[in-house]
């Protein structure tokens, strides 16, 4: 993915709250990666997760991929995220 500035991060933000399919998973990917936020398994997989559920079948690789590298409650913790995600957006 290379090096992310601040610019694209914030576009990716706004492209999500509009509910664009491709945001969801490029800010997953950042999560997961750690280029131009922390690195956060929990915030990768939420955003992973509802890539996913909007049909993005490389989000559901991925998703899987972390999940083996995360707590059962750090998924849960992922899943109810993505939730109040939904139920606010």
């Amino acid at each position: 993915m290379g090096q992310v500035d601040s610019n694209y991060i914030n576009e990716c933000r706004k492209r999500a709250e509009r509910g664009d399919c491709d945001a969801y998973y490029n800010l997953g990917r950042m999560y997961c990666t750690g280029h131009g936020v922390p690195m956060d398994l929990v915030e990768a997989h939420k955003w992973f997760n509802l890539a996913a559920v909007a049909g993005k079948i490389e989000a559901k690789v991925y998703r899987e991929e972390i999940s083996s590298e995360m707590s059962p409650d750090e998924v849960a913790a992922a899943q109810r995220s993505a939730r109040q995600w939904v139920q606010t957006h």
